[in-house]
């Protein structure tokens, strides 16, 4: 009886013990995996609301940057991780793009994740090197179809979302293009410098500085708002391509099972981060367009892209 007892009061304890962990929660260090090298724009957004959000839990957070596969490498490892304190900064390559880049996908990108906090999303750019001579959108469809050869056009990664709307323009307009993709933007930049490429589908956050300065020019921008880092471009939606908008989304997601109450955490100290007007400048500065949305709204969101973007990734025939 008392051995009894005994095994019935360390369950109980057990129990207990669990109880207290989960609402501990976070016990450690979080990590979260950016599947990007340093210095594109998901990577620059989690550098932004790494220290702010590590204030609000009381824990360090880590930026882990796994680049590689089409983004699969970094979204596999949040599976891997098998923890509650391994995140991935989702966006729209990992999650909306990736999966219908393989025969078999390696994760379905609505079951085996929990989509709990959106940030923001950030517009692709249309880009040209100053020597093209097309000023705007018009002029560079013109400009392709004039070359009389498949024009060449750059994105950060064979399937990345700039590859994705790029193929978009070109099936939309019956253009002549061929893809080319890079490790990331950095190295395409420097093609575009060189004279080696004239024409790039690339994140606002990326180009905006070489822009600024000059270097290459944006003719308009695949969302549905103005970016306040770039006001003057216009967007696809005003110059008469709707089927263009595409936005490159940035939130907080985690594997299926993270529990509940570690769930309400992150998202009440995220809502407090993106209460922070410096935040929310910081953020706009690099591109980003930030927007309120509840767990579940974040999750039909992703929902809605990952139907959306089934069909032109499908028929772009892009493969990993």
């Amino acid at each position: 009886m008392i051995a009894r007892r005994t095994l019935l009061g360390m369950t109980a304890l057990a129990a207990l013990g669990g109880g207290a962990s989960a609402q501990q929660w976070p016990a450690r260090p979080v990590k979260i995996i950016v599947t990007f090298p340093p210095g594109g724009a998901s990577d620059a957004a989690a550098r932004v609301i790494s220290g702010p959000l590590s204030e609000k839990l009381g824990q360090s957070v880590v930026i882990d940057n796994k680049p590689g596969g089409g983004t699969t490498i970094g979204a596999n490892a949040v599976l891997a991780a098998k923890d509650d304190h391994t995140l991935m900064l989702s966006n729209s390559a990992p999650i909306s793009i990736a999966p219908y880049l393989f025969d078999k996908p390696p994760y379905d990108p609505l079951k085996d994740f929990v989509h709990v906090f959106y940030i923001g999303s950030v517009a692709n750019a249309f880009v040209v090197r100053p020597a093209v001579p097309a000023k705007d959108m018009k002029e560079l469809i013109a400009w392709i179809k004039g070359q009389g050869k498949p024009v060449p056009f750059g994105s950060g990664g064979q399937g990345s979302i700039g590859h994705i709307i790029g193929e978009m323009f070109k099936a939309e307009l019956g253009l002549s293009m061929e893809h080319i993709g890079y490790r990331g933007a950095a190295p395409m930049f420097q093609d575009m410098m060189a004279g080696q490429l004239d024409f790039a589908v690339v994140t606002l956050t990326e180009v905006l500085p070489l822009a600024k300065d000059g270097k290459l020019r944006m003719l308009a921008l695949t969302s549905t708002q103005k970016a306040p880092s770039a006001p003057d471009v216009p967007l696809v939606t005003e110059l008469g391509y709707p089927k263009l908008v595409a936005e490159n989304f940035v939130g907080l997601s985690a594997p299926a099972g993270f529990p509940a109450g570690a769930q309400e955490k992150l998202h009440k100290a995220m809502a407090e981060v993106l209460a922070d007007p410096k935040i929310v400048e910081r953020l706009g500065d690099l591109g980003f367009v930030t927007k309120p949305m509840s767990s579940a709204e974040f999750t039909a969101f992703v929902a809605a892209q990952v139907k959306a973007f089934q069909a032109p990734v499908k028929a772009s025939g892009a493969k990993l």
